[in-house]
């Protein structure tokens, strides 16, 4: 691995393909060895080749004019590090390549691997993320359109009576309708122990990340999860909730693939928020509120807080420490309610807030919109016609 290393033969071309997912890959020294440890040269070639749709053996065959009996083992090969996924349907496998975020990035920490120097990884991806030296960096293209990847979901139990939440903002409600999932390594915290660090608020690393649905089977199948029923996934969401975790899903209506436990001290979601992308996370519609009567700034609910939302009440003049109480900063604030269990004199609740926009219905709608506001819209618009145009020939079914 790494024999490709700056290859423009390989790695450009893959780079170009990787930018025309909605979240695509800001490319510097950095990126390139990471995709040299995680593709060997073959592979890079295979995936530059992908369409933005799902594709069978013999499209892929023809689109890399590699022959479909040396082509099989790359894909096989890909499908197990996480580079793809394969899908089979009615009979016959479809080929889908993943993006880099949300994709082979997380997936090359959702297990514990011996074909990858995974603490080198850990540290090259950890640089990338935080890396702005270029006035760009991948913060921006994670959380830089309008239309956010990925939203909060908001503790039920913490949802004032005078409100109510919807099936899709439910995080149980979410698990009952997938029908299939599954839980692994987050993939997060599991990074940070390549790091040597661990989390600060003691979440578990195994058995925490949620998987639903067809992405669930595919982490099943290949190694990354172990199938859950929905009781044992409601039983995981339980216990995140005495680490008060944040729990975040993708940003659309119908579907979730996934959700994620997250804390303040490992994920990369809740740095961007903490690193001033206060909307890169889609919020629930609800904010915490502190009642300042009741508050005693003793900082449990700072901790607790997963994107440094609350601190000291500003624009106060306290006459002394026994008179000081937090308040929370709603342009920060995700409204999922983690902070609240922490504050033992009842001085944290929810409120209904004017923060959320509309939820895309699907995964195309949400890729569709993020595409348009960055400019990016036209391949993704080609592509679904040219699926569309062969859904027509005969012998085609699915593709």
């Amino acid at each position: 691995m790494g024999h490709h290393l700056g290859s423009k033969s390989s790695l450009v071309p893959l780079i170009d393909r990787l930018n025309m997912f909605p979240v695509g890959l800001v490319d510097n020294a950095k990126l390139r060895e990471i995709l040299s440890l995680l593709f060997d040269e073959r592979e890079a070639f295979v995936a530059s080749r992908f369409p933005l749709e799902e594709a069978t053996l013999p499209e892929l065959a023809k689109r890399t004019k590699i022959p479909a009996v040396e082509l099989l083992p790359i894909l096989e090969r890909m499908a197990d590090k996480g580079l793809l996924m394969d899908i089979p349907y009615s009979g016959e496998t479809y080929y889908l390549l993943v993006p880099g975020l949300i994709g082979f990035f997380e997936f090359t920490f959702m297990k514990k691997r011996v074909d990858i120097p995974q603490e080198r990884i850990a540290r090259l991806m950890t640089e990338y993320m935080h890396d702005n030296s270029s006035g760009r960096g991948q913060g921006d293209e994670v959380f830089g359109s309008r239309t956010q990847l990925t939203r909060s979901l908001v503790y039920p139990e913490h949802v004032p009576v005078t409100s109510r939440i919807t099936t899709y903002e439910d995080a149980r409600e979410i698990i009952m309708a997938a029908g299939y999932g599954a839980t692994g390594l987050c993939f997060c915290r599991h990074k940070k122990e390549h790091l040597g660090e661990s989390c600060g608020k003691g979440a578990p690393v195994e058995d925490v990340c949620i998987s639903l649905g067809q992405a669930a089977r595919f982490f099943v199948r290949r190694g990354f999860a172990v199938e859950r029923s929905a009781d044992e996934l409601i039983a995981v969401l339980d216990k995140a909730r005495q680490f008060n975790l944040t729990f975040v899903t993708d940003n659309i209506r119908q579907k979730p693939s996934f959700i994620c436990s997250c804390c303040r001290c490992c994920c990369e979601l809740m740095a961007g928020v903490q690193e001033g992308f206060h909307e890169g996370i889609a919020k629930t519609g609800f904010t915490a509120v502190i009642d300042p009567k009741k508050c005693d700034y003793c900082g449990k609910c700072f901790a607790a807080c997963n994107v440094k939302g609350i601190a000291l009440a500003k624009g106060v003049a306290f006459r002394g420490k026994r008179e000081r109480f937090a308040a929370v900063d709603e342009k920060v604030c995700l409204g999922c309610g983690a902070c609240i269990s922490a504050c033992a004199k009842g001085a944290l609740s929810m409120a209904a807030a004017d923060n959320r926009r509309p939820t895309p219905a699907t995964r195309r709608e949400l890729y569709r919109q993020i595409l348009k506001e960055k400019g990016r819209l036209a391949p993704f618009v080609i592509s679904g016609i040219k699926k569309r145009i062969r859904g027509l020939l005969p012998g085609r079914g699915r593709g």
